[in-house]
């Protein structure tokens, strides 16, 4: 394996690290962890001296310092930024190397750069939920164009299945669906909506005459602190009941891809791709349906983030094999 392939492969491993414990941050409500950036309470790392937690404490005297949301906030950064680095020596060993496509490196390299400054913010405005749902949105972008990298450097893994063209409208169909949910499942969770409604199989009893979609849809701007939420119970069900909706939308729709797919590829590798793409959406909606039943609890919710990056992924995989099948050999 060349260096450029094992630099990609670690470069995909270390945003599945950094996705899992964003997550983990966010679900241990660590997000403001830290109330600055990029440091901790003016620090490079959590404080611990006596001396220095004073300070800490004079500097933001209205966010005390727990250590493990802090540590918490700060190894997620750590990761974050190591991330950004491993992109960018993936850009210039990609352009030192003159090789004809430039596009996607340079891309991962935009989009990196974007997400920090998106992590930025998402401390600097206080968990403001527009952003905390685009720092997710990137991330996840970040993730597949990352995994599209990595597939354009295993020929083994290239499909040569041309016959599978007509089935591209429905693979964009089932990415724009899966888009659209993950962004519903975001915004559920930059509310603090994941327990609006804990009874199944939509809500508690009354739920359809309660829906507000004017506030749950609302920026909420002008807020100084976002952390808990600050909409209403109503507004918080109404998303978490649209979440649920679109989860079934999202099942159908994705199985019958996933079907087809088996059904008309010719090639072992799009099967087992098809095959991968009914298991992943299987687990997610499991686990989705175990953050209802058991509350939400704290690896299960991380899980059913994890896994809906890899749905992203694999439905971005998917649609780049079809509509761009290596070509056959001479």
């Amino acid at each position: 394996m060349s260096l450029q392939k094992k630099l990609i492969t670690l470069t995909l491993v270390w945003t599945m690290l950094v996705i899992i414990l964003g997550a983990y941050t966010r679900l241990t409500d660590a997000g403001l962890g830290c109330p600055d950036w990029p440091g901790c309470y003016g620090f490079l790392k959590v404080p611990h001296k006596p001396e220095k937690m004073q300070l800490a404490a004079e500097r933001f005297p209205e966010r005390p310092l727990e250590h493990a949301k802090a540590w918490n906030e700060m190894i997620h950064r750590y990761l974050a930024g190591t991330l950004g680095l491993l992109i960018a020596a993936l850009a210039v060993m990609h352009w030192r190397r003159q090789q004809t496509e430039r596009s996607l490196p340079a891309a991962l390299l935009l989009i990196v750069i974007f997400q920090a400054t998106l992590g930025a913010w998402t401390v600097t405005m206080g968990l403001l939920p527009i952003v905390v749902l685009a720092h997710l949105m990137f991330g996840f972008t970040l993730f597949s164009l990352l995994a599209v990298y990595w597939l354009k450097q295993q020929p083994a893994w290239r499909s040569r299945d041309t016959g599978l063209r007509p089935l591209l409208p429905l693979a964009l169909l089932s990415l724009v669906v899966v888009c659209l949910q993950i962004a519903l499942g975001g915004w559920t969770a930059a509310n603090y909506a994941a327990l609006a409604c804990i009874e199944l199989p939509f809500c508690e009893a009354g739920w359809s005459s309660r829906l507000a979609f004017a506030e749950a849809f609302d920026l909420h701007l002008g807020h100084d602190d976002y952390e808990y939420g600050v909409m209403s119970q109503d507004a918080r069900a109404t998303i978490h009941v649209l979440h649920r909706l679109g989860a079934v939308v999202t099942t159908l729709i994705v199985a019958t891809f996933a079907w087809r797919l088996y059904r008309q590829a010719s090639e072992v590798l799009m099967r087992r791709f098809a095959l991968a793409l009914a298991a992943v959406l299987a687990v997610q909606l499991t686990l989705g349906l175990l953050n209802i039943v058991l509350h939400l609890p704290l690896l299960n919710a991380v899980a059913h983030n994890f896994v809906g990056a890899n749905l992203l992924m694999l439905s971005v995989l998917i649609c780049y094999q079809i509509a761009y099948p290596k070509p056959q050999e001479a």
